[in-house]
């Protein structure tokens, strides 16, 4: 089968080789998919460059995130069989970014029949973060105020959605026209293009000098420190990744005078700790889809051929949207 595989550590362009290898045997609680769509993940660049927490032996397959058809079924699976339209993590080495992937059952479930494979390869990690950074640790509220960085972005712009579907009122924060209007599009109620504003000034304009309820910040470094200077009193600043690149210091006396929480989110260890909430989640995320709420805007559908200079894009920060590779 056709399959990209990370053969040395370096950027996507150059860590990526195209190889025909042997379909992979689903193993016990696994499941054997012909992938539909994988969608690309910022994780994936990051294995690319040996920068994430996972670091898979080389070589291997990324594309953490897709939709397939069940072909085989591994010894113990009961939850799933051979013809159904499914999403989840892929089990490395095996990923998506192949005519064939390997997933465990554990962290598989049922494709809503509301959205096409793209669309639906695109929900489970970026819907799954939002949910539990937005509900489970920020616990927003409707009428609150919602501020999202990389609001454009995968991560960003579910969140623009999950808090629209809660009630809130929400400002995103994009780099450039082009960001800010796929941002708009997306439903946010004010957008900002932090390369003509300064968001601090525009979030205290918006709340009459309140600040933001909650903050979620897919970015860190300096992004963080500003998102400081606009939160509000008992507000929560949700830390969901560091995709500018500086792993930012927290100032603990500033949240003690200004009252606000500071909350990590490693939306992977719910699979682990809690998986009944993941399943959980997965039944909102759904009923969500089916009440027309929430929909993954995929703006880039690439051939499997075109990978590289896609994930490349991704990890430069020159895509919007959702970027799914469909084989």
């Amino acid at each position: 089968m056709r399959a990209w595989q990370v053969t040395r550590l370096g950027e996507p362009r150059e860590a990526l080789a195209a190889v025909d290898i042997e379909v992979p045997e689903p193993g016990p609680g696994s499941l054997l998919v012909r992938v539909l769509g994988a969608a690309a993940n910022f994780p994936d660049v990051l294995m690319c460059r040996g920068e994430y927490q996972v670091k898979p032996p080389l070589p291997f397959t990324p594309g953490v995130e897709l939709c397939g058809e069940v072909v085989a079924t591994g010894e113990g699976v009961t939850s799933f069989a051979v013809g159904d339209r499914v999403l989840g993590g892929a089990r490395l080495p095996h990923g998506g970014f192949a005519e064939l992937a390997v997933m465990d059952e554990a962290k598989t479930f049922p494709a809503p029949p509301g959205l096409d494979d793209v669309e639906a390869a695109s929900l489970f990690i970026g819907y799954q973060t939002g949910w539990f950074g937005l509900h489970r640790r920020a616990a927003i509220k409707a009428g609150e105020t919602l501020l999202v960085h990389a609001a454009a972005g995968g991560v960003g712009s579910a969140a623009i959605q999950l808090g629209k579907a809660a009630g809130a009122r929400v400002i995103g924060v994009a780099g450039g026209p082009r960001k800010a209007a796929y941002a708009r599009e997306l439903g946010a109620d004010v957008v900002v293009d932090r390369h003509e504003q300064d968001f601090v000034e525009v979030v205290k304009a918006e709340t009459g000098g309140r600040g933001a309820d909650v903050i979620y910040d897919p970015v860190g470094g300096q992004t963080y420190q500003r998102s400081t200077k606009c939160v509000a009193f008992e507000g929560r600043i949700v830390v969901v990744g560091f995709a500018g690149g500086e792993i930012q210091s927290v100032a603990l006396n500033h949240a003690l005078v200004k009252n606000y929480s500071i909350l990590g989110l490693h939306w992977g260890l719910y699979s682990d700790r809690d998986p009944a909430s993941v399943a959980a989640c997965h039944r909102e995320l759904t009923r969500l889809v089916e009440d027309g709420l929430i929909r993954p805007f995929v703006s880039e559908r690439l051939p499997l051929d075109e990978l590289p200079d896609g994930l490349q894009r991704l990890g430069d920060g020159d895509t919007v949207g959702r970027l799914v590779v469909v084989p």
